[in-house]
């Protein structure tokens, strides 16, 4: 039988970073405890492998990303976020877009199991499915090293997220524009996962608890490639002719939010006096219209930072939080008038 520093902290009732720091002799442990691990330790005959060192003084300083698509304007960002972040605290880092088959997936994460890395980030919320079944092989990593999520939450040992309320800040957004005046608003998406399944919930309650009857029939989905402008300005052109009437726009990213742009140039609507809109991540695409976009900043430099940084504080044997969060904010700019 071969048992691993997760069965160890079973075991003994106690966490992987205890296990740890009794594993390096970093103190900091009450001795009946140490001699619990210690006990179990030798019952199973437990010899420590490349990651139990890791977690300790002898760490291999190499740090596994899991990316789906590098050619996101905000997963692209974040891998480079947390690269300079890595390589700032003497990491380096193996990079593997994934894409978004499940099998793949599990293919190059056990792939960066077999490289002893000392922990793996697995970048953006789409990683996190709906159901245990396919989160399975993120848990059963789990086991082996730390998994650090940036912006997506899972509730498992050894799991740590780092995300963003995406659901107050969108709230903020709509209310923003809602109590402006502009009660006829509609939003679009393009993403059930996590995060995106957030978004869109702030702003059903901001025009819930603001009285907009059936708000349901101004939530649309987007189902197209979000880079391709022209298709989105097509698919906010149908919203309009299929007798829709809205003064408002708010979208689940930047580039969405540029679609709509382009569709009020389409149509002759001035923007923000026609039609206001508000994107989300506060990507570069906010300097690159005129004028410039109203967005959300979901505050990405500071999730990388602080993701890190509980990586690190998990791979010394510290006990740390399972989940961090931060609130994003509202940068208003030349696409709405409040």
């Amino acid at each position: 039988m071969t048992i691993t520093i997760y069965d160890i902290s079973q075991k003994a009732g106690v966490s992987i970073a205890t296990v740890s720091r009794v594993i390096n002799g970093s103190g900091n442990v009450r001795p009946s405890t140490q001699q619990k691990v210690m006990d179990i330790i030798k019952e199973y005959d437990y010899v420590p492998n490349a990651f139990a060192r890791g977690m300790g003084l002898n760490s291999i300083k190499t740090v596994g990303i899991l990316c789906a698509d590098s050619s996101d304007l905000y997963l692209a960002k974040a891998v480079y976020l947390l690269e300079q972040e890595l390589q700032a605290n003497g990491y380096e880092a193996l990079l593997c877009c994934t894409g978004y088959n499940l099998d793949i997936r599990k293919n190059y994460l056990n792939l960066l199991l077999s490289k002893k890395v000392d922990s793996i980030i697995l970048v953006g919320s789409n990683f996190i499915a709906p159901t245990e079944i396919e989160n399975a092989y993120i848990a059963d990593a789990a086991q082996q090293v730390p998994i650090m999520l940036l912006n997506a939450a899972y509730h498992y040992s050894n799991v740590y997220s780092t995300v963003c309320d995406e659901h107050a800040a969108m709230y903020e957004a709509a209310a923003a524009m809602i109590d402006s005046g502009i009660r006829d608003v509609i939003y679009i998406y393009n993403s059930d996962s996590y995060s995106g399944t957030r978004k869109r919930r702030g702003v059903q309650d901001a025009m819930k608890e603001r009285g907009i009857a059936d708000f349901s029939k101004y939530i649309y989905r987007y189902n197209g490639k979000p880079d391709v402008l022209s298709d989105i300005t097509d698919f906010v052109a149908q919203i309009a002719d299929s007798g829709i009437t809205f003064h408002g726009v708010i979208a689940s990213e930047d580039s969405l939010a540029i679609g709509c742009m382009k569709y009020a140039q389409r149509r002759g609507l001035r923007v923000p006096e026609d039609l206001s809109v508000i994107g989300c991540n506060n990507s570069i695409l906010t300097d690159c219209c005129t004028p410039e976009l109203t967005s959300v900043d979901n505050r990405l430099e500071t999730l990388a930072h602080q993701l890190v940084q509980t990586m690190l504080c998990v791979i010394a044997g510290e006990e740390m939080p399972t989940k961090a969060v931060f609130s994003g904010r509202l940068v208003k700019r030349g696409t709405t008038l409040f």
